[in-house]
């Protein structure tokens, strides 16, 4: 996190507020209490295994207790193994040989050697930014043989440069970059250079690229001379040669409140993100991960806000596949104090107090290394999931309280619950689906608005306003001699109306069943004694997330698979076709150009086109050529012309705005035909 930079975020109090009171409870009379919050935890629908890089924090060489013990040790104790260095933007001016990085501060203390010491203090590894902006593949191989060969370290994972795209090529320029090709196509050719030169002398080592988290800017933008956005021009040309794509997530907002809804976006970022390493990645882009390296909030970093990001945003990730992700940063230093829900916040990005004071010396933060809300938030989630751990499906009816669940290999399964409530303690009804819980009390772990610590003493059925609540529950059985879960399905032969899923055996399975996740709650969709199953009955258009899962002979069943997501088509062959294209973005909107064929033998004198927004922060605010109104998600558009027969076309055009990941719509209905592709 560098200088402040366009983060084109916009959702807007109102919609806050709408979507809370669409998702409460109706009260039947004045005087009855609220129905408490239904929340499910769907063990059958079981989402990403916990890594052991989970998560991560970020340091920097300006900090002077960057590989102290005493930071070292809070950090251990707060479950973090991951550490990223030499901190941000400095990364592009910092010359590892000789510690330097001309034009920023080095604090003392702060070198390679004593940063991979405080490492190993806290039983972690390290993520190393290597220099692009003002180094070079040598220097980056270097460090390389000096980490892995020389000292031993084992320092495995490695990124390319830190925000890059922020250079000046799209017109904000705060990232260093000395080239005087800055497009993202020179920068994917340096990736191959460094990537080569690394890996030459340690071939065992994974290199990250720098890209864009989509719905944040410069995502989807075409920069002056290129032909495409800085992902696709990236992943198109160094796709092949990269491990893993490195992004940043900073999703804003008017104040606190709005600022906790963007973890909404988290799925279709992560769908998306996934959908361009697979689209232009080329050969075998399924290796490549996702890493996010720097996240933090707007409003309340220090206070509670921050904290319920922190294990909100961790969890979505976790559970989306991320393999690490990474809180910006361990200290940081004071900025505007204002008053959060009661509590002070310094504005300060770090986890710990940098105990410093502001210019006048009027405020000043607590001792050195005290806690902020955050790094207690963070603690807690050491708790909440382990390496080994399989985060599954939970949700809530209640936009101000969220859920996120894993079960462990021993059978336990843990329920982080989130009141974003800053007011009003939240009463909740916990429905577990593929789980049966012991009678026995669960462990009670809570973190509460203006705390200094984790207490034992919560409630399993009342979340305090602003808290996190974490339960801990075992199992009503011991664990039975159940199948294994299937191995990673994959799909085939997906047409508009069915996709054929196919999955590795599990040892001792009699059968298995398909479940597709609606929500938190999983439909089955069949089953069978083979590894194969066609699903039929599908929608066009839609996107589908599906598990599996194991019975033996018994009846036992296995934990679930892997989720698996695929999108049907639009059908092959229809009376009309319809060709959707974003013909020019600008991060937060964009131009559409919409060619409506008509593939009949008859005209079409009136005509009327629907689709629906994938999410609730796109919409259109202006077309053309037609009438357009939306309604919700749902947009209508009324033609003002005829559509002449066997091949006729009319051409529309819209304004289209978005305030997070712009996914396209994928079907397009014509007077109530579904079209086929254009």
């Amino acid at each position: 996190m560098q200088t402040a930079i366009p983060r084109r975020v916009a959702l807007g109090a109102a919609l806050l507020a709408a979507a809370t009171a669409l998702a409460g409870s109706p009260m039947p009379s004045a005087f009855a209490a609220p129905a408490p919050v239904s929340v499910i935890v769907n063990t059958r629908a079981g989402l990403a295994t916990v890594p052991t890089t989970a998560l991560g924090v970020n340091h920097a060489i300006w900090d002077t207790t960057l590989g102290s013990d005493a930071v070292s040790d809070l950090l251990s104790g707060a479950g973090v193994r991951m550490m990223r260095y030499p901190g941000g933007s400095y990364a592009d001016i910092y010359h590892w040989e000789t510690h330097t990085a001309p034009g920023g501060y080095v604090a003392p203390n702060t070198d390679f050697d004593t940063f991979m010491s405080g490492v190993k203090r806290a039983g972690g590894e390290p993520m190393i930014i290597a220099n692009y902006g003002t180094g070079t593949a040598e220097e980056a191989a270097g460090w390389v043989k000096y980490a892995n060969i020389t000292k031993k370290y084992g320092a495995k994972y490695w990124t390319i440069g830190n925000e890059n795209y922020g250079n000046g090529h799209y017109g904000s320029a705060w990232e260093a970059d000395n080239r005087d090709d800055k497009s993202p196509a020179g920068y994917a050719n340096e990736v191959i250079a460094y990537s080569t030169a690394m890996k030459a002398i340690d071939p065992t080592i994974k290199v990250g690229a720098v890209l864009t988290m989509p719905g944040n800017w410069p995502d989807g933008i075409v920069g002056t001379g290129d032909t495409a956005s800085w992902n696709q021009t990236v992943l198109s040309i160094a796709g092949p040669h990269i491990d893993f794509a490195d992004v940043h997530w900073y999703p804003g907002g008017g104040n606190a409140a709005e600022g906790l809804t963007r973890t909404e976006h988290i799925g279709d970022a992560v769908y998306l993100l996934q959908k361009q390493i697979d689209t232009y990645a080329g050969a075998n882009a399924g290796r490549i991960k996702i890493s996010m390296t720097e996240t933090n909030v707007e409003h309340g970093r220090n206070t509670q806000p921050g904290a319920l990001f922190l294990a909100d945003a961790y969890s979505g990730l976790l559970a989306n596949g991320v393999f690490t992700v990474q809180w910006w940063n361990v200290h940081n230093g004071m900025g505007p104090v204002t008053e959060v829900a009661g509590q002070t916040d310094y504005h300060d990005y770090g986890l710990l107090s940098s105990g410093n004071c502001n210019e006048d010396n009027t405020v000043c933060q607590p001792p050195l290394n005290t806690p902020f809300a955050p790094y207690h938030a963070l603690k807690l989630l050491s708790s909440f999931v382990q390496p080994g751990d399989q985060m599954v499906r939970a949700g809530t009816n209640n936009a101000l309280v969220a859920a996120h669940a894993a079960r462990r290999p021993n059978g336990d399964l843990t329920v982080l619950l989130l009141n974003k409530d800053p007011e009003n303690a939240q009463e909740v009804d916990i429905d577990y689906r593929g789980y049966t819980p012991s009678s026995a009390a669960p462990t009670v772990l809570t973190y509460a608005n203006g705390g200094t610590a984790i207490s034992t003493a919560g409630s399993a059925s009342t979340l305090p306003p602003y808290s996190l609540t974490l339960l801990t529950l075992k199992p009503a059985a011991a664990a039975s001699t159940a199948p294994k879960a299937p191995g990673q399905p994959t799909v085939s032969e997906v047409t508009d109306r069915s996709a054929t899923i196919s999955w590795p055996a599990a040892s001792g399975a009699a059968k298995y069943e398909v479940y597709r996740a609606n929500g938190a709650v999983s439909e089955q969709l069949g089953e069978t004694g083979g590894t194969s199953f066609t699903v039929r009955n599908l929608q066009p258009g839609r996107r589908y997330t599906v598990n599996v899962l194991a019975r033996d002979a018994s009846g036992n069943q296995s934990w679930s698979s892997v989720p698996l997501t695929f999108t049907t088509g639009a059908p092959a062959t229809s009376s009309c076709k319809v060709k959707f294209a974003n013909t020019n973005d600008w991060g937060n909107g964009y131009v559409a150009a919409v060619d409506i064929t008509n593939t009949s033998a008859n005209p079409i004198n009136n005509w009327t086109l629907d689709f629906t927004w994938p999410t609730t922060w796109q919409s259109v605010s202006g077309g053309w050529s037609a009438t357009w109104t939306q309604t919700g998600t749902a947009v209508k558009v009324t033609g003002d012309g005829p559509i002449a027969a066997n091949g006729g076309t009319a051409s529309i055009g819209f304004v289209g705005s978005y305030s997070g990941p712009n996914v396209p719509p994928t079907t397009f209905t014509l007077n109530g035909s579904v079209c086929a592709a254009g």
